[in-house]
């Protein structure tokens, strides 16, 4: 398998009709949608090849009355449940020490992202992720708004312009409806479409293993799709830039131990970076 191989299927290159659309509900707050991520990866490497993901922005926790403690501390230890059994870092202390003031302004923030292209809005959305769930920043900061929108390499001056504009407000609106209209009342959740337009979509609420969701797959294509190979471990480390040890371990499926094995040796070849988390162990490639 050559390097190239790799990089197309990681990137979801290839036909540009996709028989499946999956449009996955989520907000920017919600722990068990960044617990997804380890398996939403491996789908995606996969079996990208057959489905696009459209994210829908729920608005459920945007639209949280915040300000009683007791809602903070019940928010808190949520969060550090979700992450002792998801291996997917957040750090719950985050609502007792630097609580989110306006919510709304991340969901805002997404859309005008991805008025810059829809690859633009999901990488902003990573960003915000590691920056709320990793190093408990206030994701409703301009400032740390700012410096997400500079790392996903968006144009900084459009992106301002956006976030307050009726555009940014319209799209997330939007999402809320769909989120209405397809009765979603809990996140994640995941929406299967074929493209038989009569066909009702299949929901699928919260977290399952990963051979649930190729499952799903394979009866929605109603035949077996082909599996792409995996990408040599330093490209999906390159790609992905900054990666839990759980994320590797589903992908590859190796323990974490084996993973943080092989991670202390590129640590010691200055090939990755720890990161400190609350929460499972997080790695940033150094590009070479």
């Amino acid at each position: 398998m050559t390097r190239t191989t790799s990089w197309h299927h990681l990137k979801g290159c290839g036909r540009d009709k996709k028989p499946l659309e999956i449009y996955m509900f989520v907000d920017p707050l919600c722990p068990e949608c960044w617990a997804l991520e380890p398996i939403l990866k491996k789908l995606h490497i996969e079996y990208g090849q057959y489905f696009r993901i459209r994210y829908i922005l729920s608005g459920q926790l945007a639209s949280l009355n915040l300000a009683t403690k007791r809602k903070q501390e019940d928010l808190a230890q949520q969060w550090d449940k979700t992450a002792s059994r998801s291996g997917m870092s957040c750090d719950g202390s985050l609502w007792i020490e630097n609580p989110i003031d306006s919510p709304y302004l991340a969901s805002f923030a997404i859309k005008a992202a991805e008025l810059q292209g829809k690859h633009s809005g999901i990488r902003f959305l990573r960003f915000l992720q590691e920056r709320l769930f990793l190093q408990k920043q206030d994701i409703s900061n301009i400032e740390v708004l700012k410096e997400c929108a500079q790392a996903a390499k968006l144009d900084l001056t459009e992106f301002m312009n956006d976030i307050n504009s009726s555009s940014a407000s319209k799209a997330f609106q939007c999402d809320v409806k769909i989120t209405s209209e397809m009765e979603v009342e809990e996140i994640p959740t995941l929406v299967f479409f074929n493209e038989n337009i009569e066909d009702e979509g299949l929901k699928i609420t919260g977290l399952y293993s990963y051979e649930v969701y190729v499952h799903i797959i394979e009866e929605m294509l109603a035949s077996k799709p082909e599996k792409q190979p995996l990408p040599p471990l330093d490209v999906f480390m390159k790609y992905y830039r900054v990666v839990a040890s759980k994320e590797i371990a589903v992908v590859y499926d190796l323990s974490v131990e084996e993973v943080e094995k092989q991670m202390k040796k590129w640590t010691l070849q200055q090939k990755v970076k720890k990161l400190p988390a609350k929460h499972g162990t997080f790695w940033k490639y150094i590009s070479q």
